[in-house]
């Protein structure tokens, strides 16, 4: 969430963003007309309680000394109706002026390309994209080949578009989830969390998933819980309503969780395998950090992420996304698209970005310490690290031979024991 004094003072560069954003319609003249009501009668409100408060003193030492007071006693009686006339359509400005607030998305940093998807910069290509002396299989052909996904049973228990790892389609599931929690927490200083799968409204509006994007997450609807979209909600909101030590600072946190979206904007995609199921296997980076060091950090973040694509020895993009394709909390987002040799396609398997205090505005996460005369609202970020089920499918389709085998990538061998390759005989 954006400050209030913020949009107020900067109305224009809000409108700026705005335009630059896509698929955000919010009234700001609206917003500034309700706002301007709301401090007026603020300012009347006050003043009443104030002419209340020099009345009841009166009254007091009136009583005191012994002296009438009913005719002050009387005035007070009208202030005191013009006072609870008043709080209530104070009260309602508020809430309208709140939800116009909520609904505007962050401001994105001055760095980031200013255009639509097309306007996505490419920062950098790491590996070069596998060639084969035959023609690769995609990862669907693959996993049905060696019965270690089953397309068809997931959607019979289930529903279209999710998935069964089985055999060894699920130890190596298991191993990828394995390998990169050790990594990030033994090599890259995070604390491993492992954090509930559902989380209450609160949360969700806290990170910005909520009310805007409602749509496309799963609700228990009689306890108004939420299937979690990304462990970036429950780990983010341990710190909701806190406020933490700067010494504290840079807290840095990894979680596995399974991940659930509806994808209710994904009709005409393509949506064949893994590219785009309902349910899936991700870690998750979150950092807090002091807002002066909070743009280098989105670099150290990324650069644990990209870690985990060049150890499994996979080509893959950096990509800087331009303010059409930012989501609804970020300030400046990077992507990683590894490359999938069956589907010679770019598979984003990561979003690494810095939501600055837009979160932590939201979620009331500030910090305290001896550079601080009050609280201060931290930044928070936040990065695949990485996501599942793409990845698997860039693995699958990479590691492929001719002879129908798959190939465990090296780093995760210790995690499969010590297996070399997935065969049509392995279990």
């Amino acid at each position: 969430m954006l400050d209030l004094k913020f949009v107020r003072e900067n109305d224009k560069a809000v409108r700026s963003a705005l335009a630059a954003r896509s698929g955000y319609r919010v009234d700001i003249d609206l917003f500034m007309d309700l706002d301007q009501k709301r401090r007026k009668l603020l300012t009347k409100l006050d003043e009443l309680r104030e002419k209340r408060n020099v009345a009841n003193d009166e009254i007091s030492q009136c009583l005191k000394e012994k002296k009438d007071a009913k005719a002050k006693i009387e005035a007070m009686k009208e202030v005191s109706q013009k006072i609870s006339e008043l709080e209530p359509q104070v009260k309602e400005l508020e809430a309208q002026v709140e939800a116009i607030l909520m609904g505007i998305p962050n401001m994105p940093h001055i760095s980031v390309p200013i255009g639509s998807p097309e306007k996505n910069q490419y920062v950098r290509q790491v590996g070069e994209p596998v060639k084969f002396d035959f023609k690769p299989k995609a990862h669907f052909e693959i996993a049905e080949a060696l019965n270690i996904i089953d397309f068809k049973r997931a959607s019979k228990i289930t529903g279209s578009n999710f998935i069964v790892y089985k055999g060894a389609g699920a130890r190596l599931e298991r191993a990828l989830l394995n390998f990169m929690l050790e990594l990030h927490t033994r090599e890259h200083g995070y604390v491993e969390i492992f954090p509930p799968f559902l989380v209450n409204r609160a949360s969700m509006t806290g990170t910005g998933q909520l009310p805007k994007m409602e749509e496309d997450m799963y609700r228990l609807k009689d306890e108004d819980l939420f299937l979690i979209p990304t462990a970036e909600v429950p780990v983010t909101n341990l710190h909701r309503d806190e406020i933490l030590a700067e010494e504290d600072l840079p807290i840095r946190y990894a979680a596995y969780t399974a991940c659930f979206r509806r994808e209710a904007g994904s009709y005409g995609k393509d949506t064949r395998g893994l590219m785009r199921v309902h349910q899936f296997d991700k870690v998750e980076l979150v950092k807090f950090v002091r807002p002066e060091t909070s743009y280098d950090e989105l670099e150290k973040l990324l650069g644990n992420a990209e870690k985990v694509l060049q150890l499994l020895g996979l080509a893959y993009r950096v990509v800087m996304l331009a303010t059409g394709d930012l989501s609804f909390a970020a300030a400046k987002c990077y992507d990683l698209e590894a490359y999938a040799a069956g589907l010679d396609k770019w598979l984003e398997v990561s979003s690494c970005s810095n939501f600055e205090d837009f979160q932590a505005r939201r979620s009331n996460i500030r910090f305290k310490g001896k550079t601080t005369s009050k609280p201060t609202y931290v930044h928070t970020l936040n990065g695949s690290g990485v996501a599942l089920a793409r990845t698997m499918a860039a693995i699958l389709e990479n590691y492929q031979t001719a002879d129908g085998r798959v190939v465990i990538p090296q780093v995760l061998r210790p995690f499969m024991g010590g297996e070399e390759y997935i065969g049509p005989a392995t279990r």
